[in-house]
């Protein structure tokens, strides 16, 4: 079910990003797809929409916007499981976000020179929802709480309309949204609803930033209007990796590789182990676990794909090189000594530390977040959180014996750069004017 790379004794330096697995997608490739749903949303505005909502979801609808009451009635009708489920999970997130959340910090370079970082939360934000395969209620909380933690005034969001529910988001989502007080919400999915917050459209205006995963079409959105819109990352199908020594269990590790596989077709499972029982022990588990999971297609085809596989290594030293290579979303080390390993790991979205850390746990519940970097990303950008929804300001504020302390400098640096007039903007502010500092040639 699940292919085998046997990296032992690979002669070094190996680029293991080049051997390792990884599905194919292409966003550049689909940026020539959204181009012009992204035009006709720019152009036509709802009207484009609900033509795009007919042919891509094979909804009819008079309206983009849902009706508050449909929230409110999602939220009576959900079952008080759920609910729990979403309270708790929300608490823990909300007490992450506000012990991340940065404050302004005031420098002062001497009598009257005072420089402050200040944290400005982003003014409107627009937040994507999945709702295709699964409905991902998780990821409204996953968006919302750290975007009203932060501070930002105007929040919408939206999810895929459904055939199902009328046209509208799936009742978990919208019931989620009114749990948290978001109100202003759109049954709008894919590539339009990215064009639908960074031109505007109909009710809906358009935001500062969107945040949130997708499928490859709602990623090359997100890239082709990045520079209209701020974006967070692209994050798209979910990816898992495994690093695991002899002392871990198999059917943990197998059950991990699957809960990612459940996701999507396109999902990654990879387990990189120094143990060749392991690895057999975890093929074995596959066989038998997979056999009774109720997607078991869509797991088959993510496992036996070339994005998923065992990669076999000499010692755990060679392991950390290929998952800090491999920069995965989500990382699981189960090892002996597993704090101690993980402390290692440079290149991931998350890191879940021993056998009762499971990535489901992130999910839902951990209180960490859950929208991370895919594709290899986690070498250069940090999941979501507080700061996604924050932009930093510096406030410069000097008076005029401060200024003079060093006004021969900035003239002098001015001159410099043959930028006379940066110079003469502080000449003017002193008499006599400031002369440029004599330099020896």
């Amino acid at each position: 079910m699940i292919r085998r790379i046997d990296l032992r004794g690979a002669a070094a330096p190996v680029d293991y990003r080049a051997v390792l697995p990884r599905a194919e997608f292409d966003v550049e490739a689909a940026i020539h797809v959204v181009r012009p749903i992204c035009e006709a949303v720019r152009d036509r505005g709802v009207e484009a929409i609900l033509e795009f909502a007919a042919k891509f979801d094979g909804v009819e609808q008079d309206s983009i916007a849902v009706p508050p009451e449909a929230m409110q009635t999602a939220l009576a009708e959900l079952d008080p499981a759920i609910r729990a489920g979403l309270e708790e999970s929300i608490r823990r997130l909300r007490i992450a976000c506000e012990a991340e959340l940065e404050h302004d910090v005031t420098t002062d370079l001497g009598p009257g020179a005072r420089v402050t970082h200040r944290m400005v939360p982003v003014q409107r934000v627009g937040l994507y929802v999945p709702g295709g395969i699964a409905p991902l209620v998780s990821s409204v909380l996953m968006n919302v709480v750290p975007a009203q933690v932060a501070g930002v005034d105007s929040i919408a969001l939206t999810s895929s309309p459904q055939s199902a529910f009328g046209g509208l988001p799936h009742p978990t989502i919208l019931a989620a949204c009114a749990l948290l007080g978001i109100d202003e919400v759109y049954s709008v999915g894919g590539a339009q609803a990215i064009a639908m917050f960074a031109y505007g459209a109909g009710p809906c205006r358009r935001v500062d930033l969107v945040t949130g995963p997708g499928a490859i079409y709602t990623v090359a959105a997100k890239r082709l209007l990045k520079g209209v819109i701020g974006i967070d990352s692209e994050a798209g199908p979910t990816e898992i990796a495994v690093l695991a020594d002899d002392t871990a269990d198999a059917a943990y590790v197998a059950a991990d590789l699957i809960s990612q596989a459940e996701h999507d077709p396109m999902a990654a499972s990879v387990l990189v182990t120094p143990s060749e029982r392991l690895a057999d022990d975890v093929e074995a588990e596959l066989d038998k676990q997979v056999s009774v999971t109720r997607h078991v297609e869509r797991i088959r085809t993510a496992l036996s794909a070339q994005q998923s596989g065992i990669v076999l290594v000499d010692d755990l030293e060679q392991g950390l090189d290929v998952v800090n290579a491999y920069a995965a979303e989500h990382l699981e080390v189960q090892t002996e000594d597993a704090a101690a390993v993980a402390a290692r790991v440079r290149n991931a979205g998350a890191i879940f530390v021993g056998s009762f850390s499971p990535v489901s746990l992130g999910d839902y519940c951990a209180g960490s977040n859950h929208v991370l970097p895919t594709a290899g990303c986690a070498c250069h950008s940090s999941g979501l959180s507080v700061r996604a929804f924050l932009k930093a300001v510096h406030v410069v504020d000097y008076t005029r014996e401060a200024l003079a302390e060093v006004a021969e400098h900035v003239v002098t640096l001015a001159e410099a750069e043959d930028l006379p007039g940066h110079g003469a903007a502080v000449r003017v502010r002193f008499d006599p004017p400031v002369q440029p500092v004599e330099t020896q040639s």
